[in-house]
């Protein structure tokens, strides 16, 4: 992806079901790594793929907006929510308003559910990554080179990176691959 353009943030995912299925590199990120470093980028969105993580959040996404539509339904027939506001009649407009008010909080309080299976499954594609390759040790470049390069947090509280991010702390995911016993690149784990 010609990401150059907009800004210097460097990135890759992996995105698409069926057979638009595609991995997305910025050309920032191809000009800051090394092949090997890139070669373990590249696995670690493999690791995505091959562990279902984008179907995964697709479901998660899909039983979400269910059920804020469900509470829509509810609240819309529900008379004592409008009386208590001062409405005679149940109104949509009343109810939009309110949904729109009350779910960004209601959003931030659920954000940690989210992000823990994010940071989850991040976790899976680097031991992923770091099996494919034979070491951890590009990978830890790689994940080095990116932070350098986006000007990340190595470190940020571990309150704020449990409520807000949806990965690991680089710290965290340095760690994590420190940890790894030196992976065969045959033996790929699925843990």
């Amino acid at each position: 992806m010609d990401g150059s353009k907009r800004s210097a943030h460097s990135n890759a995912y992996f995105t698409g079901i069926g057979s638009s299925r595609r991995i997305v590199l910025f050309d920032t990120l191809i000009n800051s790594l090394e092949d090997d470093e890139l070669e373990a980028v590249l696995a670690h969105e493999i690791g995505h793929w091959k562990f279902g993580h984008i179907r995964t959040r697709l479901l998660v996404s899909a039983f979400a907006s269910l059920a804020v539509f469900a509470l829509i339904g509810a609240g819309l027939y529900w008379q004592n929510l409008f009386t208590a506001f001062g409405f005679n009649d149940p109104s949509l407009h009343a109810l939009l308003f309110w949904l729109s008010f009350y779910l960004g909080p209601i959003s931030l309080a659920a954000a940690p559910i989210g992000n823990f299976l994010s940071r989850k499954h991040e976790y899976q594609a680097d031991r992923f990554a770091a099996a494919a390759c034979g070491t951890s040790e590009t990978m830890k470049r790689a994940l080095l080179s990116l932070n350098r390069e986006n000007l990340s947090n190595l470190n940020p509280h571990p309150a704020y990176s449990f409520w807000h991010y949806s990965h690991p702390a680089p710290t965290e995911r340095l760690s994590a691959l420190d940890e790894l016993k030196a992976p065969k690149s045959d033996h790929i784990d699925n843990g």
